[in-house]
């Protein structure tokens, strides 16, 4: 299973594409240096196999890597990070 995550400004939102399929998505609202993480939609035929989790990360990599904080108004989104502490810092408080 290959993975691919990239971020489809035009739509507002980061995509992941799984064996070129379209698996899922975060939409977000740029603010300036930081980035509000609205919503995450996972599609059925991906649930469970760990593609939001991967979305997850690959979105908050990308982020760091741009220097920009985060406004994780998503529940998984948020919860995604309160079980991975190390992502804490991007966390605007």
């Amino acid at each position: 299973m290959s993975t691919e995550i990239s971020d489809n400004a035009a739509e507002n939102r980061y995509e992941i594409k799984v064996d070129g399929d379209l698996a899922g998505f975060v939409v977000y609202e740029r603010r300036g240096s930081e980035v509000v993480l609205v919503h995450t939609e996972v599609a059925p035929a991906f649930e469970g196999k760990g593609v939001g989790g991967s979305l997850a990360r690959g979105v908050l990599d990308d982020l760091r890597a741009k220097n920009l904080s985060v406004v994780p108004l998503c529940p998984f989104i948020k919860g995604w990070i309160d079980r991975h502490p190390d992502y804490q810092d991007l966390v605007v408080s």
